[in-house]
């Protein structure tokens, strides 16, 4: 009988759900590795094959995915702690200044999306590589103790198909044996890494210290990908020219980059100076406005470039030049979110004090700060700013030397969102033809983002997986089969623009013989909810908050409006009350119970909005 104080195989159970949101994340995580150990050149392979579905349709599914670089390549000794937790190589403070240090990252991040890791590496001679591995299954069984001692043994033949060249020394990360892969092919992992990994190195990239490379193989042809791409720089200040967003930028006429320096070319940057375990480090906060050419037009959100913007919104964590964390606590509920960029540089000397995690995703002292209303909070504590940071330095709290960054962050967005305000006063001055609209459809852009967020922390739903199998045109023909069902006039054309607007939730008003308020019908990609036009419930709560009220509406009637909603709202949450006590005690009132509250909790989710 074993006497260990953690049993080994709870224990990498665990480590699998280490809190990589996808695999873009982990993949990542790789990246970091190889431009730690010298790369320059990283290719990013996936392998394909086909899988019968039912009877008939056979369809390509990712199976394998692998990590090539031209680094520095490992020893025997080092390539043995490579696949350890927690036993790197940057694991002394002298070597903590890249963006490697915590000696998780190969292994936890492999486990996280496979169940199997090999890794090779050379020094000089790529015919002759080192190789060693983990096993998941292995583990759990106790067949696998140890990282096996590293041996010289060739990589598979398959691969050496598909790789045309290796470096004098490098590193091949296999993962095989995939089960927690989010998605199912190998472009949907190229293209949500490109955004994602384009964001996180965009000055690696930006700068040409390195190349990123993603190819898509099928086993049928190894020679030839079915798909390549270089990615290419996101930059979420959009100050960089020659991003993923500027051949965009061109076709539609627009300036490359289309943000500008928020406070000049000598005043956009701020540095701070933190004294920590007796050494000085700077930290650098940066901001960028939108152009008022980008903001143009009619609902310059919905365009290509506003839609992009629209996926960068926060505060950019970059910890030595890498980025962490698109930090969305600083943000306010308001699409013209998108229209700024700010970024906070650190070094990596300074992760204690901003509370980087070990999978190096989050800073979480920093993010604590950005979740505080400063003027509200203080005014409750009868505290000034100063008070406040002596009372966090008393209690040995490293977030007192953050303090004045995140109060300056927090004033300098203010003066931003005025400017972004009165950019669109003028704008629509301009062009009476300009009806200011990103603020149209908050609640569905609102919902849409928090769906992007929960599909990214791998909370996907079998509508989502079901949507990535399907063509265009078959989902077009889905939601103009549910629209025609549900009598709603026009329906091919309305379909088209249900398609073609980037929200995931789509109302429709339809009258239909069910005691139901509403239908909720995933189809081609999105949500169709229908409110029953039948239901008492829409007279009295729907109807009187339509959009469309006639600007000359008089107080009184306003009035009346948003009573009638309020009876309408609290009718229906006291018929719920009324059904769930109606229940009889047992397992169908305790279902009921526990529907509500998750409902309640999916509710929450949807509806944290900051003031």
């Amino acid at each position: 009988m074993s006497n260990s104080i953690v049993p080994v195989h709870l224990v990498v159970k665990s480590m699998r759900d280490n809190g990589y949101k996808n695999t873009a994340y982990a993949v990542a995580e790789l990246i970091d590795n190889s431009i730690q150990h010298g790369s320059n050149d990283v290719h990013l392979l996936c392998l394909e094959d086909d899988v019968q579905i039912g009877n008939h349709k056979t369809v390509s599914r990712i199976k394998e995915i692998a990590i090539l670089d031209n680094g520095n390549g490992m020893n025997e000794e080092v390539l043995q702690k490579s696949l350890q937790f927690g036993n790197g190589t940057n694991l002394d403070k002298q070597s903590q200044t890249g963006i490697g240090k915590f000696g998780m990252g190969l292994p936890s991040s492999s486990i996280s999306q496979a169940v199997r890791v090999d890794v090779w590496s050379w020094q000089g001679d790529a015919t002759k590589p080192l190789h060693t591995y983990i096993d998941v299954n292995e583990i759990i069984s106790g067949e696998l103790t140890d990282v096996p001692e590293p041996k010289f043994k060739e990589i598979p033949d398959k691969w050496k198909t598909i790789i045309k060249e290796f470096g004098k020394s490098g590193t091949f990360v296999l993962w095989t044996k995939l089960d927690r892969c989010l998605w199912r092919t190998g472009k949907t992992i190229i293209d949500h890494s490109e955004y994602l990994v384009g964001r996180m190195y965009r000055y690696f990239i930006n700068s040409q210290k390195v190349k990123i490379t993603a190819s898509v193989f099928k086993a049928s042809n190894l020679k030839k990908p079915q798909h390549t791409k270089v990615l290419l720089a996101n930059d979420p200040l959009y100050l960089m020219p020659n991003t993923s967003i500027s051949e965009t930028l061109v076709k539609q006429g627009l300036q490359d980059p289309m943000f500008t320096k928020w406070g000049g070319e000598d005043g956009y940057e701020k540095k701070y100076t933190i004294s920590f375990q007796g050494e000085s480090h700077d930290v650098f906060v940066r901001y960028s406005i939108a152009t008022e050419a980008s903001r143009k037009g009619r609902n310059p959100g919905s365009l290509p470039h506003g839609r992009q913007a629209g996926g960068n919104i926060g505060v950019s964590i970059l910890r030595a030049g890498r980025e962490l964390d698109l930090d969305t606590s600083w943000t306010i509920y308001d699409p013209r979110e998108r229209w700024w960029g700010v970024e906070v540089e650190f070094p990596a000397s300074l992760d204690e004090v901003f509370g980087v995690t070990n999978n190096k995703q989050f800073a979480n002292n920093f993010k604590e700060l950005g979740g505080i209303n400063f003027k509200t909070f203080l005014d409750e504590r009868e505290q000034s700013i100063s008070e406040f940071k002596a009372e966090l330095l008393e209690d040995d709290d490293l977030k007192a030397l953050l303090v004045e960054i995140a109060v300056d962050i927090k004033n300098q967005l203010g003066r931003i969102r005025e400017t972004i305000k009165q950019q669109a006063s003028r704008l629509e001055k301009g062009d009476p033809a300009v009806r200011y609209v990103d603020i149209d459809d908050e609640a569905e852009k609102h919902a849409t983002n928090v769906t992007v967020s929960r599909k990214e922390q791998g909370l996907v739903s079998q509508s989502d997986l079901e949507a990535e199998q399907k063509s265009d045109e078959e989902k077009l023909q889905e939601i103009v089969a549910e629209l025609v069902e549900g009598e709603v006039p026009d329906a091919t054309n309305f379909a088209k623009t249900i398609i073609s607007t980037s929200t995931l939730y789509q109302f429709v008003e339809s009258s239909f013989e069910s005691q139901a308020f509403f239908s909720v019908s995933p189809v081609g990609g999105k949500i169709i909810i229908k409110l029953n036009t039948s239901h008492p419930a829409y007279d009295q709560f729907v109807e009187v908050l339509n959009d469309d009220i006639d600007k000359e509406i008089s107080k009184a009637d306003l009035e009346k409006r948003l009573l009638a909603a309020k009876d309408g709202m609290k009718l229906l949450l006291m018929a719920w009350a009324r059904f769930e006590d109606e229940q009889p005690d047992g397992r169908l009132k305790s279902n009921v119970r526990n529907a509500r509250i998750d409902w309640g909790r999916m509710a929450s989710a949807f509806m944290i909005i900051e003031d």
